[in-house]
């Protein structure tokens, strides 16, 4: 009987093993393969140049500009994206009437395609007709450059964060329904303020959910693409470049399959490194205990 269920298991787990051979762990191979070696316009030869695309790479000035905004990107999901979706959820715990309503309105922005985001931000900000510069003619100003060197990342940041608030909202407004109802009523009888409750008992109660939407969103920022190259397409001058945006303007853009496959190699192991570590050191307190 052992063996059967064996044979049974074996044969479901065939059909998920020759898709992860064939869509992950084969063009993985492939990449670390091409980033060995100078490939241009996605011909068929491929010449091996040992470690020569990694020694560009690090002497790239963009590159260097493409970390420094992955970290302000890190740096701005965490305290915008988790932190507004863990007040919007405490708040909305709180809310009697209206409940599924105000759910439904911060989930939305989950249900837009990015690229559809990705528009209509760019339209906000257009210096011609955008929304921004409408609002400032309105009331007597002058029109403004919104994109530029100094502002781009920041902007580009805004629609990031929009968009994944409520998906992490709905996240921590399910934790926040899972914790004991007594729990909540004993402080109420102690007479619990309102803030007390929420720091004394909703966020520690929450650490296991909080861990694991930090450890989501960082590992998120790896994988950003679609808003920013819609919003800015790395510019201007790579102010707003990610390693992401970086990658596919040298694959496409410039024929350059090699060092983008490089790009794509440093862009794993970060992500994989970055997100490990931040596990290790997010759950510390909870396996010693």
């Amino acid at each position: 009987m052992k063996a059967k269920r064996q044979r049974t298991a074996i044969v479901f787990l065939i059909p998920a093993v020759v898709l992860l051979l064939c869509f992950m762990i084969y063009p993985l191979g492939k990449t670390i393969f091409y980033s060995f070696t100078a490939w241009y316009n996605f011909s068929t030869e491929q010449t091996f140049i040992g470690l020569d695309n990694y020694k560009e790479l690090i002497a790239d000035p963009v590159i260097r500009v493409a970390l420094r905004n992955t970290v302000i990107l890190m740096a701005g999901v965490l305290i915008f994206q988790i932190g507004f979706a863990l007040i919007l959820a405490i708040m909305v715990d709180g809310i009697r009437h209206c409940f599924k309503f105000f759910r439904t309105i911060y989930f939305f922005p989950i249900v837009i395609s990015a690229t559809a985001i990705g528009l209509m931000f760019t339209l906000i900000y257009k210096y011609e007709y955008g929304l921004l510069n409408y609002f400032v003619v309105l009331f007597g100003g002058e029109k403004q450059v919104w994109i530029n060197e100094k502002s781009s990342i920041y902007l580009a940041l805004i629609p990031v964060v929009w968009q994944y608030v409520g998906f992490y909202f709905v996240i921590f407004l399910t934790g926040i329904a899972n914790i004991p109802a007594d729990i909540y009523e004993s402080a109420m009888l102690d007479g619990i303020r309102p803030l007390q409750k929420a720091a004394y008992i909703t966020i520690p109660m929450l650490r296991s959910v909080l861990t694991s939407s930090i450890v989501l969103v960082i590992s998120g920022c790896f994988k950003v693409f679609d808003i920013i190259f819609m919003v800015t397409n790395g510019g201007p001058l790579d102010s707003s470049q990610l390693l992401s945006t970086y990658m596919y303007q040298k694959a496409f853009a410039r024929g350059n399959g090699g060092y983008a496959s490089s790009i794509a190699i440093v862009m794993i192991v970060l992500g994989v490194a970055v997100t490990s570590v931040l596990r290790k050191l997010l759950s510390g307190g909870e396996e010693n205990e």
